[in-house]
Parts: structure tokens; sequence; C-alpha cells
């Protein structure tokens, strides 16, 4: 370790997660020597995480709108490392592609395969790795900068920050290094837990929770549609999740940052149309024999659990055996096609895949994602201000900025 210390580093990276590690490779590959800390006792702990495990790295449908942040900012960083970039690479270090739906996994459905493939590429590269030490501070040299951590100090010519945000805490991000980075002078866009669950009211979320059901989502804010999204909901005692949920989380989480007023409206039956609908449920009034309930009406279009709640937000005993009138009916369908449900904030930054916000791109190159106050410091990965959707999409992110920060070191 003495030797580590004293040994001036071209490129000091903190941070060994999945941009971390790629800066660390590219820097590497161009004959720079490179010293990766992290503060885990592994490198690379998130990265075992993704895709529940089986590492989703990429995605076919690459763009810009997928993320939130500076548009043009967003289309440099992946037009400089592309999702056929990112395959092609993978596969030149054993990584054999898996595609479902232009969701791009390793062939063997393993996160580890991908983790161990890079840590194969840093010590093949000679990248000195040190694990087990927390980054306090950095602070400018004549030459080059000196970084203090738990193990003492480390000297480089160049820094990189690749520590993430606050996204599970327990696998890395704990967002030790703002505070060094705002030292610097860098603004910060506030950071939010995203790709989250959302903690909701105006349902009895502990009656419905584990209910799983194909849903069409459109988020509001102050009453104006924002954005739209469909897949698995998932009802859970807090509020609402699953994947439809994470991607309209970053809007959500930002709007309820404004202090705008946020509901989600749940369309149950997404495969019908209102007046469909409306037909199917007369159908089914007629065919109910005396003494049958209200819950006969739903019995087979919704999760049993799910019924009750739907009908008596429509102002239905769902025990009663009344005839249904036109208003009843239509209340009924606005509960169907759009139950609304208030969102209360997202869940805590220890539940969210990655978190919203961090350093501002408009203080960044984005050519070589060096700040544009400190020479020689660059950013990679969550800390900058993008986020992007499930599907592979953050991992790209981390990708890209880590080679776009390893080439210009």
């Amino acid at each position: 370790m003495e030797r580590v210390k004293d040994r001036f580093w071209d490129v000091l990276i903190v941070g060994a997660g999945a941009s971390g590690i790629m800066a660390a490779v590219t820097a590497a590959k161009r004959g720079r020597s490179v010293l990766l800390m992290d503060r885990m006792n592994r490198i690379g702990k998130k990265l075992l995480a993704t895709g529940n495990g089986r590492c989703n790295y990429t995605n076919a449908h690459m763009d810009a709108g997928c993320y939130h942040g500076d548009q043009a900012f967003i289309s440099r960083i992946l037009d400089s490392f592309s999702h056929r970039d990112c395959v092609e690479y993978f596969r030149g270090i054993g990584i054999w592609p898996k595609q479902r739906n232009g969701y791009f996994y390793p062939n063997s459905d393993q996160a580890l395969s991908v983790l161990l493939a890079l840590e194969r590429e840093l010590a093949r590269l000679c990248v000195c790795i040190v694990t087990d030490t927390t980054f306090l501070s950095v602070r400018k040299l004549s030459r080059g900068f000196l970084c203090e951590t738990t193990q003492g100090p480390f000297r480089g010519g160049r820094v990189i920050f690749a520590t993430g945000l606050f996204a599970s805490p327990k696998l890395g991000s704990d967002g030790s290094a703002l505070a060094a980075v705002k030292k610097l002078g860098h603004s910060m866009a506030p950071v939010l837990p995203a790709l989250c669950g959302f903690y909701c009211k105006g349902m009895d979320f502990k009656k419905v929770s584990g209910v799983r059901c194909d849903a069409s989502l459109t988020l509001a804010a102050d009453g104006a549609p924002q954005a739209g999204e469909r897949g698995e909901l998932q009802l859970c005692d807090y509020g609402l999740s699953g994947i439809p949920v994470f991607q309209l989380s970053s809007a959500a989480v930002r709007a309820l940052n404004q202090k705008k007023n946020v509901q989600i409206h749940i369309d149950f039956l997404p495969d019908f149309g209102r007046q469909e609908l409306s037909a199917e449920i007369e159908r089914r009034k007629d065919m109910m024999q005396p003494g049958e309930t209200a819950a006969q009406l739903l019995r087979g279009l919704l999760h049993e659990k799910l019924i009750p709640a739907v009908l008596s937000a429509s102002g239905i005993d769902p025990r009663g055996t009344r005839g249904m009138t036109r208003s009843w009916k239509n209340r009924l369908l606005d509960m169907l096609c759009g139950f609304p449900v208030d969102v209360i904030k997202g869940r805590e930054a220890e539940f969210a895949q990655v978190c919203a916000g961090g350093v501002t791109t408009d203080e960044v190159n984005p050519d070589t994602l060096e700040s544009l106050l400190v020479p020689n410091i660059h950013f990679a990965g969550e800390l900058l201000d993008v986020d992007g959707i499930c599907g592979g999409y953050n991992l790209q992110g981390a990708w890209s900025t880590g080679v776009v920060a390893g080439r210009s070191v």
C-alpha cells in the first residue's frame, strides 16, 4: 500500500461502479497509470444487482429522448460510445449478447459474468484497485491533485469522479463525494430518488397489496397530463410500484419537488375502449341473477382484491344488489378507466435504482466530461444530471460517460 500511496498516478478514479470501471479500462488502454478506488469491499457491487441480477446492460432502442436532462449533451455522449459499440465491446471481452425485445443481457443471464469480465480487463491492463476506502476530499496541488481517503492520501494528475448519488447506498452509492464536488464550485440539480415506487393515497392499499395487473398509467401535475406508460402495475401496502411506475418516476419526483399536486390515473382495463367497456358492463348487468351482488359485475375482469376498491370508489356497495343507474355506471367507468391516485412522495433512495439530479451539465464539457470550472477534474455516471428510463439506459449512460472520461485523460 505504501508504494501505491507514494506513486503519482496519471488518473485517480473515485468510485468503482459501472462508469468508474469503464473509465479505468479506457484510460489504461491509452497507456495511463490508473488508481481505481471504492468504499465497498469489492468493486461493481451495484452492477451485480442490475436487471434483477441478470444485467440488462444496454438497449437497441437507445435515444437521447429516453433520458431526462440536456438532450444535446446526452446525444453527444451516446454518439461517442453507442449501444452498438457497447455490444461489440462486451462481446470482445467474452460477454455474448442475448436480446429480448431490444433489451441486451449476457447470454449467461448473470450480472456476475459482466463483472468478472471487467475485472479480468482491469487486471490485464494493470489498473490498481483500492477497496474499503472512503473518499474524503480533493485538493489542487502545484502538479495534479491530492485525494484524501480513509486509507490515506493518493496523488494524481487527473481525477474522475464516478461515485454515483444516493441510490442503493448499501451497494456503494452514498453521495459521499457530493460535498467535495460542491466545494469545487459546481452547481447541483436537486438529487431525488428515481426509478422508484411511490407512497400514495386514494385507495386502501393495504387491502390490495400484492396485486399485479396490466394497466395504463397517466401522470398528471397540477391537473395537466405529463406522460403515460403501460405495463405490469404492482399495488403495494404503501402505494404503487412496477416498471410503468418507474418509467414515470423521474418526471413525478421533479414535479413533487416543484410543489405541484401529482396524480397517477390508472386504467385497469387498457384493452377496452370506454364504449366497449360500457357495453360489456351492460351485458354483465343483464346476466345478473337475483341476489347476486355488484361485485359479480367485475368478476373475471379484475383481480378479486381490486373489485371492492373500484366499486367503493364508484359509490357502489360491493355487497349491494340494487339496480344500476346511468350515473352509477358512468362513475364506475370513470374508476375503471382512470382511477385517480394522489402521489405523496417517491420511495427513499435506498429503494431507488437511480437518482435524478447531480452535477449540472452546463458546467461540464460534453466531449471530455471535464469540469469547465476546474481543469483536469472529470465526471462520469449517475453523478451527472442525466438519468434514463428502465431498460438498460442507465447502464449505457454509465458505459458511455466512462468511455468519454477515460478517453479524455
